[in-house]
């Protein structure tokens, strides 16, 4: 594949590219330190259609392609990694209620998405289940016209702020059909929700326990049918798993771009270090493997896109291979910048803490070889 793109793509990336530089740049370094949760920010992306990216346009979504948002999280990333992943998450629920949902409620519910009148988080790890998504134990209990939910849902983005809880639970003990989706909203009576966690990066969303006691909801916000909740997450995991890796390229790609500048200006024994061959070298291969990262990112994408038998694996092994790439370039970023890099002024200490979790969401690095192996040897 040549990464070559519409006129209509690069005015989607250069529209991302600038709403990063003009609205998450000059604030990630304050985000970052005062665990401030930009909820202005965030919804003023809404007005560039980066709100429903892939939801259709008859309930005011843009109706793009996986490629299109890879290529708009690649851009929001390279101003605040935290701030765009929050974004990917707010759009994966959304994608959730238009594809699974009736049109009564993508009626009801996807206008306001779109717009951010209304923010959504997206609840399916628990305390015991994280990478044995099928093992939840939140448990559903059918009253008549309402779902009474209890159980506790863990590492929640956004939780607490957000408006809208697109939720993963058991209605029944049947291992993965038993479980279902439904849409919680704040407001409702039996839902609160744990302390903010401290977190080493991420910091400048909030993230917690959305706990539920009893929480009632109406059959009407069930999505889909009883027992297929977990098929739709599975379903939105390939996605997923694409925006977060874009989302890792791009801060990768801006701690890159700030290991470059420091190297010509920083001097050591009489000259610049980016005359040594030694400082050279790893630029070039952290250029060489960035740009391989990329490579994958978006042929995975245009898999996707057009649905082909093993996009699910090529997901995963953009996933794994992006996400553990752009670390190793963060990391080797902090290094060229020497004792430098480790302070807070300097930035790339912050993309590196950024960056970490993305081998651990959306099924962690080692789930994602599970995945490209089956694969390899089914049949």
């Amino acid at each position: 594949m040549s990464l070559i793109f519409t006129d209509e793509q690069q005015m989607i990336r250069d529209m991302a590219a600038k709403f990063a530089a003009d609205q998450l740049a000059p604030h990630s370094e304050a985000w970052d330190r005062d665990s401030h949760f930009p909820v202005d920010v965030i919804k003023s992306a809404a007005e560039l259609g980066f709100a429903g990216i892939y939801v259709k346009e008859d309930v005011g979504g843009s109706g793009l392609t996986r490629t299109d948002a890879a290529l708009i999280f690649e851009q929001l990333s390279y101003g605040d990694v935290s701030t765009a992943a929050f974004i990917s998450i707010h759009n994966m629920a959304s994608w959730m209620i238009d594809t699974f949902g009736s049109q009564e409620q993508r009626a009801a519910w996807l206008p306001r998405l779109t717009s951010m009148e209304l923010i959504a988080s997206y609840c399916l790890t628990e305390p015991g289940a994280g990478s044995d998504a099928a093992s939840l134990k939140t448990k559903v209990v059918k009253d008549g016209d309402e779902y009474v939910i209890t159980g506790t849902k863990q590492f929640i983005s956004g939780a607490g702020t957000s408006d809208v809880y697109v939720l993963m639970a058991r209605t029944s003990d049947d291992g993965a059909k038993g479980v279902s989706a439904f849409i919680i909203e704040k407001d409702a009576p039996g839902l609160s929700f744990g302390a903010n966690e401290r977190k080493m990066g991420w910091k400048s969303q909030p993230t917690r326990q959305v706990i539920l006691d009893g929480v009632r909801v109406p059959a009407a916000n069930r999505i889909g049918e009883e027992g297929h909740g977990f098929r739709f997450a599975m379903a939105g995991l390939d996605g997923g798993r694409l925006n977060i890796a874009a989302c890792a390229l791009g801060g990768a790609q801006l701690a890159l771009d700030k290991a470059v500048a420091y190297a010509k200006e920083r001097q050591q024994f009489g000259k610049a270090i980016a005359d040594f061959q030694n400082t050279q070298f790893k630029l070039a291969d952290m250029e060489t493997e960035l740009q391989a990262a990329r490579l994958m990112l978006y042929e995975a994408a245009a898999r996707l896109d057009g649905k082909t038998p093993d996009a699910t694996r090529w997901c995963a092994m953009a996933k794994r291979f992006v996400t553990d790439t752009a670390f190793k370039v963060a990391n080797d970023a902090l290094q060229i910048h020497g004792g430098y890099g480790y302070l807070a002024d300097y930035h790339v200490e912050r993309i590196v803490r950024d960056l970490r979790v993305h081998q651990i969401l959306e099924g962690t690095n080692e789930v994602m070889r599970v995945i490209i192996s089956r694969d390899m040897l089914k049949g």
